[in-house]
């Protein structure tokens, strides 16, 4: 089937929240995959992806984070933290009636996916965590702090394009129509012109935070599902130690290193895909 945009009103204490969905797939499938994107990007990241997947007969849901694309704004930034995020989605899998779901997490969407896979009665039967575990040291936070929250103003298209092929680098070598894909869903037209397509007031919880290494292995230690870890082999956010660490304890386990980029791998070639499709049972 083809993509479909869909929303999701929260309800309890989280009233007024609404959060965008990228939905792919059979909603009837027996296999449900969530894909949760990284701190200042997007569930349209996930379409080369999602749409491998659900070809292969996944029920793809790719979610907008609280506070970016299609999804609510929050009038509290300070909530903008990951137990916000990870009760949010909880919320929605219950919402929607999702029994048990594979989870695939870039960054942030994997600090979100950990959370969640740690709790007693988890709905996540596999995890993917990309190029994020339970330790990310203070020097990789401080460089995604010189542009968490920015919000600049761009003319045209072309010059927003410019800024994520710089801030976006370790991606990896990704082609024209990657970058101007990625682009395009990452801005939102104003009076004024472009801007990227989320709440600045993100930024406000990521100072306080970025001032210390995140340790989570208790966290990791509490997970019981079947993870796969993927790597960018020059990542500066997940280092060879900390993967050295997890494979020695917490979850079974595997990683895949990609190499040619960094932080994070992503997930529009090919070479990305496969893999992880095959290691969730989906295969053409």
């Amino acid at each position: 089937m083809a993509m479909r945009l869909r929303e999701v009103a929260l309800d309890g204490p989280h009233e007024g929240v609404r959060l965008g969905l990228v939905e792919w797939g059979e909603p009837a499938a027996r296999q449900t995959v969530v894909c949760v994107h990284g701190l200042t990007r997007n569930a349209r990241d996930f379409d080369a992806l999602a749409e491998a997947l659900a070809a292969r007969g996944a029920r793809v849901l790719a979610v907008d984070v609280v506070g970016r694309s299609r999804s609510s704004w929050l009038a509290d930034n300070s909530a903008y933290t990951v137990p916000t995020y990870a009760a949010q989605l909880a919320r929605i899998l219950e919402l929607l009636g999702l029994e048990a779901v594979d989870w695939v997490g870039t960054s942030m969407g994997g600090l979100i996916g950990m959370a969640l896979a740690a709790r007693p009665g988890t709905r996540i039967q596999r995890l993917v965590l990309n190029d994020v575990g339970p330790f990310v040291p203070r020097a990789a936070l401080e460089v995604i702090r010189g542009y968490v929250g920015q919000d600049p103003l761009f003319a045209t298209l072309e010059e927003a394009e410019a800024y994520l092929r710089r801030i976006h680098a370790p991606f990896g070598r990704l082609s024209d129509g990657q970058w101007r894909h990625l682009a395009e869903h990452s801005v939102r037209a104003t009076p004024e012109g472009l801007r990227l397509h989320y709440d600045p007031g993100i930024r406000v919880p990521y100072e306080a935070q970025a001032t210390a290494d995140i340790e989570l292995w208790p966290l990791w230690d509490a997970i019981a599902a079947p993870t796969l870890v993927l790597r960018g082999a020059l990542s500066t956010l997940l280092l060879e130690e900390t993967v050295r660490v997890m494979l020695r304890r917490g979850p079974e386990c595997e990683v895949l290193t990609f190499p040619g980029c960094g932080h994070a791998p992503a997930l529009l070639e090919p070479s990305q895909i496969e893999p992880v499709a095959a290691w969730l049972g989906l295969r053409a």
